[in-house]
């Protein structure tokens, strides 16, 4: 077999495996890379809420990136759950210095409506890792955290594409129209210009996960070596799969199939 690309997660915990580093590791799997991971937080969560969250050292998160990096160069890495700004600190240096894509998702608050990121966390993202990024995936709340402003149009969208470009420095950003009304319209911003992909909404409660399962997957195609358009158009078909055919898992908000891209479009990366 060929030696796999490798991408790397550095995220909070799901024990019931819809979201954090365990969706990551099993969308990087699905894409055909191989995952590493790296937890920041041990996340008590389920499809029903967040239970308790319990922060790792920054000295721990050290030394496990330290063990990846030693060993290992990853090809693309992604953060979601990163809630200090110690945390961000201790990352950033193995970004630049890896030089490789880098996609945030800048998780802040879990489906349930659970705080993941502290106030402070917050206002230090900008600061420390989005001007890093190769793509930024927020949904329209995560957004409007970022750039300080309500976000209920598309010209709005496109004014906070444009500050993310401009103002904080990203590369690319995703802002993901899934709070708004109507089709389910993603909006990739580059210099390159802008582009948009649409899906239907399905009448489904089970999306716990999306966000994490969506980024994972633009960095595994970056991995591969695909531009962002390319690493996007796939993960707006890979998550709309997983949504159309979740697998009704827990007694809340369940997570959405892993397993439904692979199986659909036939894949085998072997």
């Amino acid at each position: 077999m060929k030696k796999p690309k490798i991408a790397l997660t550095i995220a909070g915990t799901d024990p019931t495996g819809g979201a954090g580093i365990m969706a990551d590791l099993k969308s990087f799997q699905a894409s055909g890379v191989y995952g590493m991971a790296v937890p920041t937080s041990i996340v008590s969560q389920n499809t029903l809420g967040v239970q308790a969250v319990h922060h790792l050292t920054v000295d721990v998160i050290e030394s496990q990136l330290k063990s990846v990096f030693d060993d290992e160069q990853p090809h693309a890495i992604k953060t979601g759950m990163i809630a200090s700004e110690g945390m961000m600190n201790a990352i950033k240096p193995y970004i630049e210095a890896s030089n490789k894509p880098y996609v945030i998702d800048p998780v802040m608050v879990a489906k349930s409506g659970d705080a993941l990121m502290d106030e402070q966390g917050k206002n230090k993202l900008k600061e420390i890792l989005l001007s890093l990024a190769t793509v930024v995936t927020p949904n329209i709340p995560e957004a409007e955290e970022i750039v300080g402003f309500k976000i209920q149009t598309e010209e709005e969208i496109k004014k906070a594409g444009a500050f993310f470009l401009n103002e904080i420095g990203s590369k690319g950003v995703v802002i993901k129209g899934g709070h708004l009304e109507g089709d389910a319209i993603d909006y990739l911003f580059t210099n390159e210009g802008i582009k948009h992909w649409t899906s239907e909404r399905f009448n489904t409660k089970h999306t716990h996960g999306t966000g994490c399962t969506f980024s994972a997957v633009i960095t595994a195609e970056l991995a591969k070596g695909h531009t962002i358009e390319e690493a996007v158009h796939t993960a707006k078909r890979f998550i709309t799969l997983a949504i159309q055919h979740t697998p009704e898992i827990g007694k809340g908000q369940g997570p959405v199939n892993h397993f439904a891209y692979q199986k659909i479009e036939g894949l085998d990366y072997e």
